[in-house]
């Protein structure tokens, strides 16, 4: 038998609608489990930080890239081919200090929110999709980088866009490889 070419892609649609649904009902019952919102989001944090420290691996197989020598080219992998390869989705990149060591990543559209419309008003302070913040701090570490992932600005709480913050502990020059 023979593959449609489109079926990879039909698949890839449907996993991901499948793990969107399945991240709902999570944040949902941990919301039943815990009283306090920052309970909730250093849960998803601690979750996202262990997927994070295994799906380095992953990516690294699967995207073959090569060393990024500074913290721009790192913010742009993440942006252009990891969030793609995962989510589906190209955030843009924004430099956010002199330093060279802030960066914003800007979703337009955030697929982990397909279903939902918005955070109810006694949960204000979730940070409904802070697994992500935890994933890219776990993968980053992995490659001995350092960050504090952080959302910036979140749709689901009425701004404009979803941002993700990732600042960079280490100094460039801190990072070089002995050979």
């Amino acid at each position: 038998m023979s593959r449609s070419p489109g079926r990879k892609q039909e698949n890839h649609k449907i996993s991901r609608e499948l793990f969107v649904l399945t991240y709902g009902a999570l944040v949902a019952q941990l919301c039943k489990d815990y009283e306090k919102d920052e309970d909730v989001n250093a849960c998803l944090d601690r979750m996202g930080y262990s997927i994070g420290i295994r799906l380095i691996d992953d990516f690294l197989a699967r995207s073959a890239v090569k060393k990024c020598r500074s913290y721009s080219e790192t913010a742009d992998m993440i942006a252009q081919v990891a969030f793609k390869m995962y989510l589906g989705v190209t955030p843009s990149v924004s430099c956010s200090s002199a330093t060279g060591n802030e960066f914003s990543l800007i979703l337009d559209k955030n697929p982990l929110v397909d279903f939902v419309e918005e955070l109810p008003a006694e949960r204000a302070s979730l940070c409904y999709c802070n697994l992500l913040c935890g994933v890219i701090r776990g993968a980053l570490e992995m490659v001995h980088l350092a960050a504090e992932v952080s959302f910036l600005q979140d749709r689901l709480k009425g701004d404009a866009v979803t941002e993700i913050g990732i600042t960079f502990l280490r100094k460039p020059e801190d990072r070089k490889h002995r050979r």
